[in-house]
């Protein structure tokens, strides 16, 4: 292998490629696309909302609904490029975001849904609509993880060891029924 593949493999992008995003559930990927796409509709009204109806002496809850908009704006555009197809650039935005791994697009949705909560506290305009964009990205976070390993190959990364090779064993035998294991008379 030359310095130059070396360099290549260190310097690809991890989880970018579309084999690492076929082990995600289909419901998994409709549940974040739907919950994405209603959430950030449901975000920009109540953002709206918010900025109409400030609190009284909490002038930080229109900053808070101008960005709640403004994220939800930028998660239909993510999500569901189709309500924006009047402006032009749109598709592209939304293919370089789809391409991205989803623990990127998770990181992006929560950055995104975090500041009104810290702005205007006590408004429950900005709990709903901020929250559903932060669920967003906490079901894109899920899905960046992966699939739960096996019980063998979880108890031998307990165990100090690595993943046990060949087929996976039976997974009904417990610790306290394993012969090897030293039980106390």
């Amino acid at each position: 292998m030359s310095l130059a593949d070396k360099i290549s493999m260190l310097m690809a992008r991890p989880g970018g490629d579309n084999a690492a995003k076929d082990d995600v559930p289909w419901w998994m990927r409709y549940a974040g696309r739907g919950l994405g796409t209603v959430g950030s509709a449901i975000a920009i009204f109540l953002g709206l909302l918010n900025c109409i109806t400030i609190l009284p002496f909490n002038v930080l809850c229109i900053p808070a609904g101008v960005w709640q908009m403004l994220a939800g704006f930028i998660v239909m555009v993510c999500e569901a490029p189709c309500c924006c197809f009047f402006i032009d650039y749109i598709q592209v935005l939304s293919d370089k975001v789809e391409s991205r791994p989803y623990w990127q697009k998770g990181a992006l949705y929560i950055g995104l849904a975090l500041p009104p909560f810290f702005l205007c506290l006590l408004s429950v305009s900005t709990f709903l609509g901020s929250g559903l964009i932060f669920a967003t990205g906490v079901v894109y976070g899920m899905m960046g993880v992966g699939k739960k390993g096996s019980r063998d190959d979880m108890a031998a990364m307990a165990a100090g060891g690595s993943t046990p090779p060949g087929p996976p064993q039976d997974s009904t035998v417990t610790l306290m029924e394993d012969p090897d294991v030293w039980r106390p008379n």
